[in-house]
Parts: C-alpha cells; sequence; structure tokens
C-alpha cells in the first residue's frame, strides 16, 4: 500500500500516476477555457491528467468541463471559497499526482498538437533538469498581432548561472510556458501578484537546474484585464513587491549588476524622487541603505534625462562603479 502525504484537506499518493499533470486554475473565463481543453485534446502525448481547479461563481466552468471528461483523464474540483491569484494555482498543483506539473492558465493554450510531446522529449534528454520552459508566442487579443518570444543566450546563460537575474528581465515567461517536476515542496507565494512568477523561478532555479525547448510551444492570450497589466507601473503594487522580494532573496542581490539596474530602473520608471514616495506607496519597511543612495543619486538628474535609455544606462553604471566599495559589503 502506497504511504500518503497530506496537504491540508488534500491526501495524495506517493506513487506517481502520470507523467504529466495539466493544472488549470480556472475563473470563469468559458470561452477561453474551451480553447486551452480543445488544444490539450488534440495532443498526441497522452501520458496525462488535466486537474481544473473553479475559482467560479456559478457552474458554467463545471457545465464545460464535463464534455471533455469524456475525451481525457479531467479531475475538476470546485473551490469552496473563492481563493484568487495564485492561490487557486497552489490549490490545482497540490492536487496533481503526476510527475510533472504543467501549470496553464485558461486563457493561454498549446499551439500545435505536438506541444505536449515536446515537453515530454524534453524530460529525457537531462534526468537532472528539474525545470523546462519553452519559446512562446504572444498573442493580442483582439489585435491582428502576434509577438514570438524566444530566449537570448546571453540571457540564458546569465539564468543559469544566476537566477536572481530574472528581476532585470524575465526571459522565462509566465508560468503556462514552464513544467517543472512535481515535488510538493515550493508553492507561489500568495503574497505577491506583479512578481510571483518571478520569484517562484528565482526560488526554484536556486536549487535546480532549467532546460530550454528553443520552439514555440505554448501560446499566450495577452489582454488588459490581466492581473499582470493591471499592475503594470502601478506604484502601490509594485514598490511593496520589489521590497518584499529583495529581502526575500537578500539584499546580497543588488551586488549583481542586473539586479542593481532592475531597481534603478524602478525608481526611475516610478518617478521615485525621495522616501516620502516609497511611503506613499503604502511600504512602511526597512529601506536598504544602496536603494536610499541610488534614489539620492537619480535626485541630481533631471526625470526627463533619466527617461532617455542609454542615458540611464550610463548614469546608473557610474554609480553602480561610484557605491562598489559599499555594494561589496551589502550582506
Amino acid at each position: 500500500m502506497a504511504k500518503h502525504i497530506k496537504y491540508e484537506n488534500l491526501t495524495l499518493p506517493t506513487t506517481m500516476e502520470q507523467l504529466i499533470s495539466i493544472c488549470i486554475p480556472a475563473y470563469k473565463r468559458i470561452d477561453y477555457l474551451k480553447r486551452l481543453l480543445d488544444s490539450i485534446a488534440i495532443q498526441t502525448f497522452k501520458d496525462f491528467e488535466v486537474i481544473v481547479t473553479d475559482d467560479s461563481p456559478d457552474d458554467e466552468v463545471g457545465e464545460l468541463v464535463k464534455y471533455y471528461q469524456e475525451k481525457y483523464k479531467l479531475h475538476y474540483f470546485r473551490n469552496h471559497q473563492q481563493l484568487g491569484t495564485p492561490e487557486n494555482w497552489n490549490e490545482a498543483i497540490r492536487k496533481a499526482k503526476g510527475q510533472w506539473i504543467k501549470l496553464m492558465h485558461d486563457d493561454d493554450w498549446f499551439s500545435n498538437a505536438d506541444s505536449l510531446q515536446c515537453f515530454a522529449d524534453a524530460t529525457k534528454v537531462d534526468p537532472d533538469k528539474a525545470f523546462i520552459f519553452s519559446a512562446y508566442e504572444n498573442i493580442f487579443l483582439g489585435e491582428n498581432r502576434r509577438e514570438s518570444v524566444h530566449v537570448n543566450s546571453f540571457r540564458y546563460k546569465l539564468l543559469q548561472k544566476d537566477p536572481v537575474t530574472l528581476l532585470s528581465s524575465n526571459i522565462i515567461g509566465p508560468p503556462s510556458v514552464t513544467m517543472y517536476k512535481n515535488e510538493q515542496s515550493l508553492a507561489y507565494d500568495k503574497n505577491l501578484k506583479w512578481l510571483v512568477d518571478i520569484d517562484f523561478y528565482i526560488s526554484f532555479l536556486r536549487a535546480e537546474t532549467t532546460y530550454y525547448v528553443d520552439k514555440i510551444l505554448v501560446n499566450v492570450g495577452m489582454s488588459s484585464v490581466q492581473v499582470t497589466k493591471e499592475s503594470f507601473r502601478v506604484a502601490e503594487v509594485e514598490i511593496p513587491e520589489n521590497f518584499y522580494l529583495l529581502h526575500k532573496i537578500g539584499v546580497a542581490a543588488l551586488k549583481n549588476i542586473y539586479v542593481y539596474d532592475a531597481w534603478w530602473r524602478l525608481i526611475r520608471n516610478l518617478g521615485i524622487r525621495g522616501e516620502a514616495d516609497i511611503k506613499a506607496s503604502g511600504y512602511l519597511g526597512e529601506i536598504p541603505k544602496l536603494i536610499r543612495m541610488m534614489i539620492r543619486f537619480q535626485q541630481r538628474i533631471p526625470l526627463a534625462v533619466l527617461k532617455i535609455g542609454p542615458l540611464s544606462k550610463f548614469f546608473m553604471m557610474i554609480s553602480f562603479a561610484l557605491y562598489f566599495n559599499q555594494i561589496k559589503t551589502v550582506e
């Protein structure tokens, strides 16, 4: 008899039943969800299960998935209370019994019938790799526009060397383009919504290695109602979350010039000219000395000048060099 591990109200066997668990945190948008479920139905790879956790206030999602339970192994769970983002993601993952977790947001979908096969093949390339991600295509909903996203080799090397560089540029992309080993030891941080994916990637990849599939395997639906779009350049969201994550991963991350540059751009883009602007965002915690120094340095430069990309980069490098001795002592 298999041993069992308890996760709140869920009991999971330690034995894995499928290679891949496709975890779908759903919320109302049944037209989008239908598109995703249809893209799963045509997959040539079949060793998978689908987990749908439903945060909707009505029965529309539940009625929709009944049709797909005849097509493949699908488990549907209606949340007793609305969990929100990202806890509904975690709920789907907690119920997964596959060896690998393939989180899919309901407005994203597989780009072709062989997408899941390509992810499965990637698990065999190097058994030590615990995290896989692929190229993808942004589909701008309501617009006749697409954008292919591939990883720059230089940035990929930086990621492999130190995942904190994701703060400078999230080259991995949204969770729907990733797949990782089902270890049930790490969850998406419910204290975050703007940086929730980056936080998860950094935490996971500090202990594991990654493998990149340079093929477009996922279509990512882009719309103005997404949580990330609603949070973009909103000081009340970005400032507290960036400080929360910096303290979580360690202020010493600022020794990495790419992380330093990410903070430089955050201060510039949100027009932070003093500590009062930080407090106005709702963050009342500790402000590391190096961040205060960075703010004071930018105070001496007109915002109009800072908004000129090459000039901003030039001044950032000057400040990094100027404060280098202090940066080295950060712990």
